[in-house]
């Protein structure tokens, strides 16, 4: 039987953004970056409080089915308690919709304020392998989730042998010479509605095309960056999302006829670009502007925080 928390009880977690994909490692690569989302959680006599502020805040609903709120109950059946009620505030820095692992920073950012709620009673708090595994049941796949868990680059992967799927991940240390930059349209989307445009099946040339360029990408992203033009080719999944954010896809074709190793961020429509300079071209700079993407140095992000009380951020 689960153990009940007291109310008055509160934790604090940080989650980063995070892009999938990468190009060629279809639900298998993921990378945080440094936008973050702030979750505090306090526990309550009785009822459900969530307010947000920032991105998405006039759009996410504010009730029990709001993401973060299922998380805080699947990961607190996991370490065994419930509780009477919760006030929930999200503070949202990562664009929603957009390609940058939004709602995997909700789920891990959930899971991860319940160990600062459970610490405070003496429980073991939820390990790294099981917030990858907790969060990525909610998606299906540990690209987005172990990259908000673990933080920097990661290589994940599900384990099919089981009565249920394993998923797990391990990190990469990312080149010291490579630059990342972000270009976000006001355009939105959302892996459901662009993952039906993907065929059910796939050309065995292709398949062979895009397990080589993932092998690639590895060596790329590691320890040869001048390989990442070829290393981020794709052709399992960005060419059929095309049509769905044509001028992501036009913005992308630019950035790498410029010589950018650019890529759908995740489902898109956010554009990512891995340069070796610290600077985008002008021209790609000029165009991106002009058709209302807003473009963004990033940074390699870090994994997910958590404590008790309402002080993790620095």
């Amino acid at each position: 039987m689960a153990a009940t928390l007291p109310p008055g009880l509160t934790a604090t977690s940080v989650v980063a953004a995070s892009s999938a994909n990468l190009g060629p490692g279809f639900d298998s690569f993921g990378l945080a970056l440094n936008a973050y989302d702030e979750i505090i959680v306090e526990t309550t006599q009785s009822g459900l409080t969530v307010e947000v502020e920032g991105e998405g805040a006039d759009q996410v609903p504010l009730d029990a089915s709001h993401l973060v709120v299922r998380a805080i109950h699947t990961g607190l059946q996991a370490a065994g308690f419930n509780v009477p009620g919760l006030r929930v505030h999200c503070r949202n820095e990562i664009p929603h919709s957009r390609g940058l692992g939004s709602s995997a920073a909700a789920v891990v950012g959930g899971l991860a304020a319940v160990n600062g709620l459970v610490a405070q009673v003496g429980s073991t708090p939820l390990t790294e392998a099981q917030l990858v595994q907790l969060a990525s049941e909610f998606e299906g796949h540990p690209d987005n989730a172990a990259a908000a868990v673990l933080g920097g680059m990661v290589v994940s992967w599900t384990d099919w042998s089981g009565p249920s799927p394993r998923y797990a991940a391990v990190t990469l240390p990312l080149h010291r010479d490579i630059h990342l930059f972000s270009a976000i349209p006001e355009q939105r989307s959302s892996t459901a509605e662009t993952r039906v445009l993907l065929p059910d099946r796939v050309d065995h040339t292709d398949a062979r095309f895009n397990v080589s360029r993932a092998a690639l990408l590895v060596v790329a992203l590691t320890s040869r960056p001048d390989l990442l033009m070829d290393a981020t080719e794709d052709v399992l999944h960005q060419p059929q999302r095309a049509a769905a954010m044509p001028a992501s896809a036009e913005y992308l074709r630019l950035l790498r006829r410029c010589g950018i190793a650019a890529v759908l961020s995740g489902a898109g429509p956010t554009v990512l670009a891995l340069s070796c300079q610290p600077e985008l071209p002008q021209e790609a700079v000029e165009y991106g502007t002009a058709n209302g993407f807003t473009i963004r140095e990033m940074k390699v992000g870090d994994g997910v925080r958590w404590s008790s009380g309402v002080a993790v951020r620095s």
